[in-house]
């Protein structure tokens, strides 16, 4: 499999959804409250419509988060801390390195839904882009990689074109806006009606982890090392 072509295209592909403007319904809205020189808020909110590569949804979640681009990107890429900070993941691994911008991970997410969703793992080629207007791409699509078998263990997910988009808040460029991407097939046997009622709460709570996280580690500027994110932003069910 010619995995960095694919990386690419999926790249393309989240800016796509991030420029379609059309047919999204707002599903959960939710409140982030900072304190900077004085308290302000900001409003997370989730968005879904059918996904035009499974049957169920692809959700778009938007908030702020004070921190640059460039940190906010570095957080979500690395996979050293994420679970540290991802409170839906219980694994995450990077098990294949392809370049300094691209890599396959192994995750594996918690049970939710007061455990009716068990616990799932992926296999996920996470990609990282950087853009003109100082916005960065990071995206991920799962992928069939034969040293990582599914296992009798886990019910083997599949996360469809995935990804972040991370760019500077145009009244604060310190701050950025972060939009998610998500459009995750949980296999198994659960009823689509359990995931379209958790699945927005859930995305709220990673934009609010992904917050504290960042604040918590405080992630030294570098280049070098992109951002890992992936995959994960989906949680398992």
């Amino acid at each position: 499999m010619d995995y960095k072509t694919l990386a690419q295209e999926t790249a393309q592909e989240i800016l796509g959804y991030n420029q379609d403007t059309s047919g999204w319904k707002v599903v959960k809205t939710s409140l982030i409250y900072f304190w900077i020189f004085f308290p302000f808020e900001k409003k997370i909110t989730v968005s879904s419509k059918a996904s035009k590569r499974f049957h169920g949804n692809l959700y778009r979640v938007e908030g702020i988060i004070p921190e640059s681009t460039t940190k906010l990107s570095e957080f979500l890429y690395k996979p050293e801390n994420r679970v540290t900070w991802d409170k839906s993941l219980k694994v995450y691994n990077m098990v294949h390195k392809i370049d300094s911008d691209t890599f396959i991970c192994h995750t594996i997410t918690q049970s939710f839904a007061m455990g009716s969703i068990s616990p799932r793992d992926f296999i996920d080629l996470v990609y990282f882009k950087h853009c003109e207007g100082n916005m960065d791409i990071i995206s991920s699509n799962s992928v069939d990689f034969p040293a990582y078998p599914p296992s009798s263990n886990y019910i083997r997910g599949y996360n469809h074109a995935c990804g972040y988009i991370c760019s500077p808040l145009k009244e604060n460029p310190a701050h950025s806006k972060l939009v998610m991407f998500v459009q995750t097939e949980m296999k198994g046997k659960l009823s689509p009606s359990i995931i379209e009622a958790t699945m927005p709460s859930n995305l709220i709570s990673f934009i609010l982890n992904a917050k504290d996280g960042i604040k918590a580690h405080r992630i030294p500027s570098g280049h070098g090392s992109h951002p890992n994110g992936h995959s994960s932003f989906l949680k398992k069910k």
